[in-house]
């Protein structure tokens, strides 16, 4: 059993500049690479969440640019609307004055012309009854012999 000891110990006597050297390798692993790694690492997941998040961000803005603008065009063609449809009430409120105007008119020219025409009905019915008289006795003439007082 002391050989076996002193075998252990002289192993570990020796394994003791390996464990040195692996702590030192694996201190300077952590200090040198694994830290400035892990930083790096990091730092780039920043960026890229920061980039993502911009992006929603920018797309987030972009729909809402989108929304308002969708509004002002739909106001915009509300407007529209509403001036066509003044536009159109207008012509016609033009159109039926137009109209009225025109149906006074003809009916001012409709009442000058029958009254026209009743002076002129009146000035017949005168001069016939005027005429009357002397065209009976030109018919009592004509019918009636001489001796009656016609020149037949």
């Amino acid at each position: 059993m002391p050989l076996i000891l002193h075998q252990i110990e002289s192993l570990l006597l020796g394994a003791i500049p390996t464990m040195i050297l692996f702590i030192v390798l694996v201190l300077a692993y952590q200090f040198l690479v694994q830290g400035p790694l892990t930083a790096t690492l990091k730092k780039r997941r920043d960026l890229t969440e920061g980039a993502m998040e911009e992006a929603q961000q920018a797309i987030a803005h972009a729909e809402a640019r989108t929304s308002e603008y969708a509004e002002k065009l739909r106001l915009a063609r509300v407007e529209a609307y509403k001036v066509r449809e003044q536009r159109v009430k207008q012509w016609s409120a033009e159109r039926d004055a137009a109209l009225d105007a025109a149906r006074k008119v003809a009916g001012d020219k409709l009442a000058q012309a029958r009254a026209e025409i009743e002076a002129e009905v009146v000035n017949a019915r005168q001069a016939i009854q005027a005429s009357a008289s002397e065209l009976a006795g030109q018919v009592v003439r004509a019918v009636l012999p001489a001796a009656a007082g016609g020149a037949r």
